[in-house]
C-alpha cells in the first residue's frame, strides 16, 4: 500500500504552463473542427492551405492536448491526496465529491459544446481513489497493461470488430442541430446525447483505456515527483525527449494499414511524451523558455474557466444558431478565430488574476470540495 512520503508539495509552474498549452490547442483543435460541425456545404471563405494547416494541427494536436490534460489532471490529485495524507487525513470521500461538482460543471458546459470531456474525466477520476492505495510497481503494471491498448490489441488478435452504428447516428443528429437548430434546440440534443456519444467516441478512436492510463501516469509522475528539477529527474526527461522522437520519426514513414486501429493511438502517445518531454526540459535548461511560457501559466491556472468560455463562445460563433460561421470560414480563418479566442481568454486572465488568487470556476469548485455539512 503506498504511503505519503512527506516531501513538500510546491507549485509546479511548468504543470501550469503545460496546462495551459493544453487548453490552448484544444481551443485551436475545435477551431479546426468548427467546434464539431463537420457540414457536408460548401465553404464559403477557403484557402489552398486549409487542407496543410489541417494536417499539421492534428498531428500535433489531436488526441494529444486532452492527453496532456488528462495527465495534469492525475498530477492534480496526487498532489491534493498526498497533502491530506500528511495532514493524516483521508482524502478519498472529498475526492469523490470532487468529482460529482466536475460533473455538473460537464453537464452545464455539453449543454453548449457536445464534445464535453468534464463528465468522462468525472468518472474516469472517481478510478484514481482506488489505483492511489496500491504500490508504484502494481500502478506501473496498470500503466504498462492500459498503454499497449488492450481493447484495440483485442479486436486485432480475435477479428472481432465494436459496432460503431450508434456513434454514427448520434453524431449526425448532434450535427443536423448544431446547423440548423436554435440555441435551446442545441442545449437540449446535447444534455440527451452529448455524454453517450463522448462515451462511444472514446470507443472509437482508442481513447478509452489511454485517457485512464494518463490519468494514472500522471499520479505517478506525482508520486516520483518528475515535475521538479530534482536529482536525475530532467536527465530522464532528455532521455524521454530522445526515445520519443526517435520513435516518432521512426513511425512517420510506417504506414499502419491494417494495425492503424491499434497503431494509431499508440503513436500519439508518444508524440504526447514527446511534447511533454521537450516542454519540461526546455523549462528547466533555457530562462528565456520559462520567461517565454509563464504567459501559458497564468493561462493554465484558469484551465476550467477557460474550457468552459471557449465552448460558450466557440459554439456562438460556429453554429447556426450564432454567427453560423461552420460554413462560412475555412480551416486556416478558423484557426484564427481560435488564435483570437486565445488571445482574448489570456487577456481576460492576466485582468482577473490582478485581483483574485483562483479563476472564477476554480475558486468556485474549490470552495464547494470542502464545503462541510454545517455550512449546509
Amino acid at each position: 500500500m503506498y504511503t505519503t512520503r512527506k516531501l513538500p508539495n510546491t507549485r509546479i509552474d511548468v504543470a501550469d504552463a503545460l496546462r495551459g498549452i493544453a487548453v490552448a490547442g484544444i481551443i485551436l483543435y475545435h477551431s479546426v473542427e468548427h467546434f464539431n460541425i463537420f457540414t457536408q456545404e460548401t465553404i464559403i471563405h477557403a484557402l489552398p492551405s486549409d487542407q496543410t494547416v489541417a494536417d499539421v494541427l492534428a498531428w500535433l494536436l489531436s488526441g494529444k492536448m486532452y492527453g496532456i490534460f488528462a495527465m495534469l489532471f492525475g498530477l492534480s490529485f496526487f498532489i491534493m491526496n498526498d497533502n491530506q495524507q500528511q495532514k493524516g487525513k483521508c482524502f478519498s470521500g472529498r475526492f469523490a465529491w470532487r468529482m460529482c461538482l466536475l460533473f455538473m460543471f460537464g453537464v452545464i458546459n455539453v449543454a453548449f459544446y457536445d464534445g464535453d470531456i468534464l463528465m468522462l474525466y468525472a468518472c474516469y477520476g472517481l478510478l484514481l481513489i482506488p489505483i492511489s492505495y496500491l504500490p508504484s510497481k502494481a500502478v506501473w503494471c496498470i500503466i504498462g497493461l492500459l498503454a499497449i491498448q488492450p481493447v484495440e490489441l483485442y479486436c486485432l488478435l480475435t477479428g472481432f470488430e465494436i459496432d460503431h452504428t450508434r456513434f454514427y447516428e448520434l453524431s449526425g443528429i448532434i450535427n443536423h442541430a448544431h446547423e440548423h437548430g436554435t440555441f435551446w434546440e442545441n442545449a437540449l440534443t446535447n444534455l440527451r446525447y452529448g455524454f453517450e456519444v463522448n462515451l462511444r467516441f472514446n470507443v472509437f478512436s482508442g481513447r478509452l483505456t489511454q485517457l485512464l492510463c494518463l490519468f494514472i501516469l500522471g499520479m505517478q509522475l506525482g508520486r516520483q515527483r518528475m515535475f521538479y528539477n530534482e536529482g536525475k529527474n530532467l536527465q530522464i526527461w532528455h532521455q524521454i525527449l530522445l526515445i520519443s522522437a526517435t520513435i516518432v520519426i521512426a513511425l512517420s514513414f510506417v504506414n499502419f494499414g491494417e494495425l492503424e486501429g491499434w497503431l494509431k493511438p499508440i503513436y500519439n502517445l508518444i508524440i504526447l511524451l514527446m511534447i511533454v518531454s521537450a516542454i519540461v526540459s526546455a523549462w528547466y535548461a533555457f530562462e528565456g523558455v520559462r520567461r517565454v511560457l509563464h504567459h501559458l501559466c497564468i493561462f493554465g491556472r484558469m484551465s476550467l474557466t477557460n474550457y468552459l468560455l471557449q465552448s460558450i463562445i466557440g459554439c456562438a460563433i460556429f453554429c447556426g444558431y450564432g454567427l453560423a460561421c461552420y460554413y462560412k470560414l475555412g480551416i486556416t480563418y478558423a484557426v484564427m478565430v481560435g488564435l483570437g479566442m486565445v488571445i482574448t481568454q489570456y487577456l481576460f486572465a492576466r485582468f482577473w488574476f490582478a485581483s483574485h488568487q483562483r479563476g472564477p470556476l476554480e475558486g468556485l469548485w474549490r470552495k464547494l470540495t470542502w464545503i462541510s455539512i454545517k455550512q449546509i
